[in-house]
């Protein structure tokens, strides 16, 4: 009866194991990948690093605001050219995010942006956007930024 009986038992906890098993080992959902991008996208900012801020960003990206910049090393050149002191650059927040995935390899976010600066700097702004990320081979890059 000993080994019957622990036989048994063993079987009957294999569902709690199974779940635990998944759980545990399930891979980040879609909303949480892409709110690590804008996450890091933030701390880059806010420490004055462009370069790891447009990490976010496919090479081929486009960007939509009171002109369309396209390619990464001209929204480069935007950023330096709008935000060319870390005083013009203040400290940047998202906030009101709505993260959706629209498939495997595809999302879209919708948000607010606020950036606080003082006088020097250009005084506080803020806006909307619209991201569309793709997911690619080396993580979640935003393809199409409406920034307004």
């Amino acid at each position: 009866m000993g080994s019957r009986w622990t036989i048994t038992v063993m079987i009957s906890k294999l569902p709690l194991v199974l779940v635990l098993v998944t759980v545990c080992g399930r891979a980040a959902s879609v909303e949480d990948q892409v709110r690590a991008v804008l996450n890091k996208q933030v701390a880059a900012w806010n420490r004055g690093d462009t370069d790891a801020f447009l990490d976010g960003y496919a090479s081929d990206t486009i960007f939509v605001g009171e002109k369309m910049t396209r390619g990464v090393e001209d929204l480069k050149k935007r950023y330096q050219a709008r935000y060319p002191t870390r005083a013009a650059m203040g400290k940047l927040s998202f906030f009101d995010l709505e993260i959706h995935a629209m498939d495997k390899d595809y999302a879209y976010v919708i948000g607010r942006w606020q950036l606080e600066r003082d006088k020097e700097g250009g005084g506080n702004v803020s806006g909307v956007y619209s991201l569309v990320f793709r997911k690619t081979a080396i993580g979640w890059k935003i393809v199409l930024d409406h920034t307004n």
